[in-house]
């Protein structure tokens, strides 16, 4: 694995920007480490942006709490396994995220 491998899947993870700055930086390597750690990402900031939204409308304080407990907990799991070197998908969600998103490549 190469540091720009790991360097593009930290970027990921920082909000949904950081994980459309890190398709463009990954879209020439194809870095394969990168790419399955911007998948994550993207998966769990697009989660976390619709749920924000239906939370919003249509749920109660409460459950916008859950939701960013939820997020806050997948997030640094999947980021720790960015920065300790690790292709480990974050729980439940992990596996449909490589399924959804194979166009990120």
């Amino acid at each position: 694995m190469s540091e720009k491998g790991k360097t593009t899947a930290i970027v990921g993870y920082i909000t949904i920007l950081g994980a459309l700055i890190a398709m463009s930086m990954n879209s020439e390597s194809k870095n394969e480490f990168a790419r399955f750690h911007i998948r994550q990402a993207f998966g769990l900031h697009l989660l976390f942006i619709a749920f924000g939204i239906l939370s919003s409308n249509y749920g109660n304080l409460m459950s916008f709490y859950a939701l960013l407990l939820s997020y806050s907990i997948l997030w640094v799991y999947g980021f720790v396994g960015a920065l300790s070197d690790k292709k480990q998908s974050v729980p439940i969600l992990g596996p449909f995220f490589q399924k959804w998103f194979t166009f990120i490549q």
